[in-house]
């Protein structure tokens, strides 16, 4: 119905384009539009809050998700002009604002992959948890202890929000502020299992990172990789890892998470660290 529904304003081409190129989170959809068909965005807006089934707003995204809030700017385009909506993913509520804290529907299989490796018992430590989604979703399944850390205070008031709107096996607790620097004061040798899911300064984050998780420990350590072939991209993120550490570490194992780009992926490496 979509795709009929953009025949009429876009060419097939261009239809296929901007199918791929947008999410629908709750009743909120965002929206990537090639610079050629700016001048169609608000038709653009208009025809997907008509055709998209319980959507009540439509955005435009403006510009990257950057800052050290990992933060985005949106327009609206269509409906209501409101960023803040409620999501569920594999049992769990969550309100999310997709414009003021960080939040990717496109991440939903990673986190089931992380909840289902965490077991009884574990203390992990989400270095940059956002509003808090591998965290609660760990603490869904199993009797851990997640200390869930974001600089952004719009992003910590929502992990708390969250929290409360589920039933947890575990305890996270939001900590608002540097994972550095929480880490030095409060988390050194805590951690089972560390989580640095942020992917595009992961270098400067891993000593931090290793700091807080105990010899013996897991950390998933993500990553951009440039690579030719798909099929690599996991082993060159291995190889880059193991170039940057500074201890002892068995990789366990390494994926795709997702691409984001031509020859361009998100990766993730599972290692096991020794100190």
């Amino acid at each position: 119905m979509l795709k009929k529904a953009m025949e009429k304003i876009l060419t097939p081409r261009e239809s296929d384009e901007l199918i791929s190129a947008f999410d629908q989170i709750g009743d909120i959809i965002i929206v990537r539009i090639p610079d050629f068909l700016l001048p169609k965005k608000k038709l653009i807006g208009e025809t997907l809050l008509q055709e998209v089934k319980k959507a009540k707003s439509v955005f435009y995204q403006a510009s990257a998700v950057e800052g050290d809030f990992r933060t985005r700017n949106l327009e609206i385009l269509a409906g209501e002009d409101r960023t803040e909506t409620e999501y569920k993913e594999f049992g769990c509520k969550f309100t999310v604002d997709v414009e003021n804290a960080f939040f990717s529907p496109r991440l939903s299989t990673e986190r089931e992959r992380i909840a289902n490796l965490v077991k009884d018992g574990e203390t992990i430590v989400n270095m940059f948890a956002g509003v808090g989604m591998f965290s609660i979703m760990a603490a869904k399944k199993k009797k851990c202890k997640v200390y869930s850390i974001d600089i952004n205070p719009v992003a910590s008031k929502l992990c708390e929000k969250n929290i409360s709107s589920n039933k947890l096996l575990g305890n996270v607790i939001t900590i608002n502020g540097d994972a550095s620097n929480i880490i030095k004061k409060q988390l050194e040798n805590k951690s089972d299992r560390t989580l640095m899911l942020l992917p595009e300064r992961s270098d400067e984050f891993l000593q931090s990172a290793i700091n807080a998780t105990k010899s013996g420990g897991i950390i998933h350590y993500y990553s951009h990789i440039h690579a030719d072939k798909k099929s690599e991209s996991g082993k060159l993120s291995e190889e880059h890892y193991l170039q940057v550490t500074p201890v002892k570490s068995e990789i366990v194992g390494s994926k795709i998470v997702r691409p984001i780009g031509p020859r361009f992926y998100q990766t993730v490496v599972d290692v096991k660290i020794t100190k």
